[in-house]
């Protein structure tokens, strides 16, 4: 048994290592996100035993617990016995901001992530927390995007967001740490099965894969098509582009040649690519609709949070909102 768990480790931190050398550069610094949880402790140490050059690690803050000041002295004293930098941010999570405890927590977490000095960013979602954000999008009727889950890499301001362990099981993850005896701190919160994720994990997952076995690799699988899916529709969406755009703006004339899902898989390319939020999909479609038939000294618009989509002169303009 002791040979198998050691060969296990040692294929992860080979699949890592792939993994790496298949997205980064030598030179490139990266940046590992740090709760001091069992994941990121683990991803930590398998970077630190790859070697790369220019690692430093970062731990968020949320003062949401009273033992957070316990988990940033613990990640400091890890990063310590590494040798690796530790960068430590304060943040404040906005509880009433109307997104609810989970989202609000998590804006904030990105929003420190995004300040790091770098290139790469690595976090430890492994494919445990791929299979409840499948499960979790699904249920809220998300689109082929949402159904894709976490992409293994995406821009993420000016860095790159890579996430190494997302095939990785919870299993692997643990085994690893036992094999070479790490510690970590453990988040009461994820035991709270009022969190909508937590409930997910402790609750509906597990009463699927009761049934179903390898329901968790199931909806990893099932992320993985959903985002060769949603590749294909971006590639059509830029040929559609091609044809209709011009610059900040789109000839109506060429939109109305499209089909109105086509017409809405455009729209969303379009904003995604700005880098703006996409509304519901009522709203989209109902926008959509309004391009594909008004009358021409009519001049819809759609006002959202970042800008605005907005019709003149025969074409259709993204106008960024002043700051």
């Amino acid at each position: 048994m002791v040979a198998t768990r050691k060969s296990l480790s040692a294929d992860l931190q080979e699949r890592v290592g792939a993994f790496l050398a298949a997205r980064l550069q030598p030179d490139e610094r990266l940046w590992v996100g740090l709760s001091g949880g069992c994941d990121s402790v683990v991803l930590l140490h398998l970077l630190s035993r790859l070697g790369h050059g220019k690692l430093s690690a970062i731990h968020v803050h949320h003062g949401l617990s009273t033992n957070a000041d316990a988990w940033a002295a613990f990640c400091a004293n890890y990063c310590e016995r590494l040798g690796i930098p530790l960068t430590i941010r304060h943040v404040t999570v906005a509880a009433a901001s109307g997104l609810g405890l989970e989202a609000a927590a998590r804006a904030a977490r990105y929003a420190a992530f995004a300040e790091c000095a770098g290139d790469c960013l690595a976090l430890a979602q492994h494919r445990g927390d791929q299979a409840e954000t499948v499960l979790f999008n699904l249920l809220r009727g998300t689109g082929v995007t949402g159904a894709a889950g976490m992409p293994v890499e995406r821009r993420f301001g000016k860095l790159r967001l890579l996430r190494p362990l997302l095939d990785v099981s919870r299993t692997e993850i643990e085994g690893y740490a036992s094999d070479h005896g790490l510690a970590w701190v453990e988040d009461e919160s994820n035991a709270d099965t009022a969190l909508t994720r937590n409930f997910l994990r402790h609750d509906t997952l597990v009463a699927i894969s009761q049934r179903f076995p390898a329901a968790e690799a199931s909806l990893a699988q099932a992320a993985s098509h959903f985002s060769e899916a949603a590749g294909l529709l971006d590639e059509l969406a830029v040929q559609d582009w091609q044809l209709a755009g011009d610059g900040d703006s789109a000839s109506m004339r060429a939109l109305r040649q499209l089909s109105l899902p086509r017409l809405k898989n455009l729209l969303r390319h379009r904003l995604r690519s700005l880098g703006w939020q996409v509304p519901v999909a009522a709203r989209l479609e109902e926008f959509a609709r309004q391009l594909l038939s008004a009358a021409p000294d009519r001049h819809p618009e759609l006002v959202l949070p970042d800008g605005m989509m907005q019709v003149a002169r025969g074409r259709l303009h993204w106008l960024a909102k002043k700051q």
